[in-house]
């Protein structure tokens, strides 16, 4: 039996369903302050004064740590930064652009270069896996799953594109960002060609 569903109301939620779409060409227009903003809030910001964040967290154990790219942002030196979502605020972590480094490392799509911005999730599994075991790992990337699908949303509100990159060497991504987490999502985010 086969029960047809309602047509969806025009909620605004529904209408960024809608449009979202993968992007991988972006247009050379830098992003504002505004626009990094909202896409780090969405990413992992913090909703409420428990600390809690956008996206649910197993056991509020937040294993994330999110780091942006700055190629090209409206009075923001280039440089990778780190979100610091206790503050909503970013910290310089490196001082040079590395977009260029990230697409050779991510088997040579340059559409990553292109983008204004990368955003990079990454995680502290232990952070997890000491309060749930083996299957904390499935929880951590569960967590990530939910984060970036609020920074496509939340690109698609702003008129902006962007898509998940999992296709990378772990190993070069660490090196090139000097992390200890493990990074597992890329998001290049832009203006895209055609309004999406």
């Amino acid at each position: 039996m086969e029960i047809l569903l309602p047509e969806i109301k025009n909620i605004k939620l529904n209408q960024l369903l809608i449009k979202r779409r993968s992007i991988r060409s972006f247009r050379d227009d830098p992003l504002t302050l505004e626009d990094l903003s909202n896409l780090l809030f969405a990413a992992y910001g913090i909703t409420n004064n428990f600390g809690f964040r956008t996206v649910p967290s197993a056991g509020a154990t937040f294993p994330l740590e999110i780091y942006v790219n700055i190629k090209n942002v409206i009075d923001v030196d280039e440089g990778v930064y780190k979100y610091i979502p206790e503050r909503h605020s970013i910290v310089l972590h490196l001082s040079r652009d590395v977009s260029y480094d990230l697409a050779i490392a991510s088997l040579n799509q340059m559409f990553i270069a292109e983008a204004p911005v990368v955003i990079i999730i990454t995680a502290d599994f232990y952070r997890t896996v000491k309060v749930y075991g083996n299957r904390g790992y499935r929880y951590v990337y569960m967590e990530a799953g939910s984060s970036y699908q609020n920074v496509y949303l939340m690109a698609t509100a702003l008129n902006l594109g962007t898509v998940a990159v999992g296709a990378f060497y772990d190993d070069k991504v660490k090196e090139i960002l000097m992390i200890d987490e493990d990074p597992l999502i890329l998001l290049p985010v832009g203006k895209p060609f055609k309004t999406v």
